[in-house]
């Protein structure tokens, strides 16, 4: 059985959503599992998404088993406390609070950090993250994680920000060195989640993950 960490590292695409709404979010959650997703972040982007996250992982058991739920938006350690007690597998911040970085070392939980600079990413990789989220990617790209990459050959960097379901984006980060990608609204239609669409979710992701294995394959 993979540790979390190592599902981390062979996830490639991460999905990233959040939803007021608890069953539109088991609804997405649960397409995207249908379409080859096995680990995704939920984010805390909203008053319900604490009651949210316990919905998902009441459903996991059912609905998506084998899926690592992690949550993502943390800003304080109280939060990570609170979400790590609700079940997430892994933490994910849009900073680098060394804080929450404590938390999830405590509670032996995968940190993953957003940094923007090679200080950050430093920084975050002394304080024991498992990876570095890049954000905002779309402001540095492809260029500034071939550079990290070249200082910091093993850091483990996930992108989020400005990533496409495309080949030629794709190609651009993992040929970069990137380990994985946060995809959202480039991910999920407005239309489709609104409706619950669990078909149209499932084959927009199941196209991304098909373009992330022939990008793989090369």
């Amino acid at each position: 059985m993979m540790t979390t960490t190592e599902q981390l590292l062979q996830a490639g695409i991460v999905p990233v959503f959040s939803h007021p709404d608890a069953e539109t979010s088991v609804a997405v959650v649960a397409a995207s599992y249908a379409g080859g997703i096995r680990v995704f972040e939920y984010t805390n982007r909203n008053a319900s998404a604490l009651d949210n996250f316990r919905r998902l992982v009441e459903a996991k058991a059912e609905q998506f088993p084998q899926m690592l739920l992690g949550i993502g938006t943390i800003w304080e350690p109280a939060q990570a406390h609170a979400f790590i007690d609700a079940g997430a597998t892994f933490v994910v911040s849009p900073v680098m609070n060394p804080a929450v970085g404590a938390v999830c070392q405590e509670r032996n939980i995968p940190w993953i950090p957003g940094c923007m600079t090679l200080t950050e990413v430093y920084q975050a990789q002394k304080a024991g993250a498992t990876f570095v989220k890049v954000f905002p990617g779309e402001v540095v790209g492809p260029a500034f994680v071939r550079s990290v990459k070249s200082v910091l050959p093993d850091v483990q960097l996930m992108i989020t920000g400005g990533v496409e379901p495309t080949e030629a984006s794709l190609s651009a980060w993992f040929g970069a060195g990137a380990t994985a990608v946060g995809m959202g609204s480039q991910l999920f239609n407005k239309g489709a989640v609104a409706q619950k669409d669990r078909s149209a979710i499932e084959a927009a992701v199941a196209g991304a993950m098909q373009v992330y294995q022939q990008v793989q394959a090369r």
